[in-house]
């Protein structure tokens, strides 16, 4: 939504008159999970563990470490668990979260190497709203959405 949120400090705004028009019209609540976990801006990139996936993260089977090594399951863990009590607050049926993300990818996140290949798999935040019945759209293809609510 344009917020700097992301590790590197920037923003992942979508551009198009639909998503204005929703804003305008108050239908969208911004929420970054890595920030209500915690998590600074700017910040280490992280990856779920490599082999690992978010599913596996969120019953205690796998981690999420930044760059460095640094263990930051918990912020990411604490963070997903806020978005989902948010969506449940708004009666949220609806996500729509960036690509790639280790909380927010929706089909696709990164190998757990720092090593920029993409991998299919879902961010431990999408898992989550996934298991709670609240469906999930990427921020790369959301026209089912658009389709849907027509």
């Amino acid at each position: 939504m344009g917020q700097k949120v992301r590790y590197d400090g920037g923003h992942k705004a979508l551009a198009n008159a639909i998503w204005d028009q929703w804003q305008s019209a108050g239908r969208l609540i911004a929420f970054c999970p890595e920030i209500a976990g915690g998590l600074p801006v700017p910040r280490p990139p992280a990856e779920i563990e490599a082999g690992k996936t978010a599913d596996q993260v969120l019953s205690s089977d796998a981690r999420v470490l930044d760059i460095n090594g640094s263990d930051v399951t918990r912020a990411f863990m604490d963070g997903a668990q806020a978005a989902l009590a948010m969506a449940l607050k708004h009666q949220c049926k609806h996500a729509i979260l960036t690509e790639n993300s280790p909380s927010c990818g929706r089909n696709f996140t990164y190998s757990g190497r720092f090593d920029g290949v993409r991998i299919k798999g879902t961010g431990l935040t999408t898992a989550l709203l996934l298991q709670n019945g609240i469906q999930v759209w990427s921020s790369n293809d959301w026209a089912g959405l658009i389709e849907m609510l027509n």
